[in-house]
């Protein structure tokens, strides 16, 4: 005798579909509406970070990541910087996001040097200054950077003219000043970082640069300043009476 089929009571369960939002979706968004309404000051660190790390990383949650950037190098800043090699050291970080976080310190130093390129060097001093800074104060090795300016102390070359170690670069006077009459350069400004993070001059670092005084006075050319950078700010030898 035939049986009776029995129906399945079973629902079959819900598999995930191709518009379903993110659960961080809402999230960005909000974290978007604060960047555009409040500006950028309104946010963490940590906070703009991860708005830069979107692009990079459309389908993930970037706030941890964002954390552990910052945790990792200290401030936005430092993160930007931060070299290639250790940056991949952190798990998540691949080509896509290290490739974002150079653009966005590309972009930085372009907008530094145009500020520095329009205009008189010595008037506008703190445009230099953020200059220098995005250029040098994060680098891991010291630089020995000059400025070259005309009669009207507008920017001629910005040249780096040594790479050193951790804590030493050699820099030679005459080099500094051959290359100055090379570019009939009437004025020049001396730039050094400190990768220690503390930009306060060393007795090397102030008879260098009386040095190159020496030799560039004869010659009608003046070293406006020597400015030392590192993370934690700048000094500078003329605003210091040093030379």
């Amino acid at each position: 005798m035939p049986t009776k089929s029995s129906t399945s009571s079973r629902v079959p369960s819900r598999q995930p579909q191709p518009d379903d939002t993110p659960h961080y979706h809402g999230h960005r968004e909000r974290l978007r509406e604060r960047f555009y309404s409040a500006g950028a000051d309104a946010l963490n660190d940590y906070e703009l970070l991860e708005m830069a790390l979107f692009p990079a990383l459309p389908r993930r949650d970037t706030k941890p990541l964002a954390k552990t950037l910052i945790k990792t190098f200290g401030s936005f800043a430092e993160v930007v910087h931060a070299p290639v090699a250790r940056l991949r050291e952190i798990e998540g970080v691949g080509d896509a996001a290290v490739n974002q976080l150079k653009l966005i310190a590309a972009a930085a130093h372009r907008v530094a040097k145009g500020e520095v390129n329009s205009r008189n060097a010595l008037s506008s001093w703190n445009e230099v200054i953020d200059y220098c800074r995005s250029s040098m104060a994060f680098a891991e090795k010291e630089q020995f950077r000059l400025l070259f300016l005309d009669k009207r102390n507008q920017l001629i070359a910005d040249e780096v003219q040594q790479t050193g170690t951790v804590d030493h670069t050699p820099v030679y006077p005459r080099e500094v000043i051959k290359r100055a009459l090379e570019l009939s350069a009437t004025a020049l400004i001396l730039v050094h970082n400190h990768p220690s993070g503390d930009p306060s001059p060393s007795q090397a670092d102030i008879q260098m640069t009386k040095a190159i005084i020496e030799i560039a006075k004869p010659l009608g050319i003046a070293v406006h300043d020597h400015i030392i950078v590192g993370k934690s700010g700048h000094a500078s030898l003329r605003g210091m009476r040093l030379i």
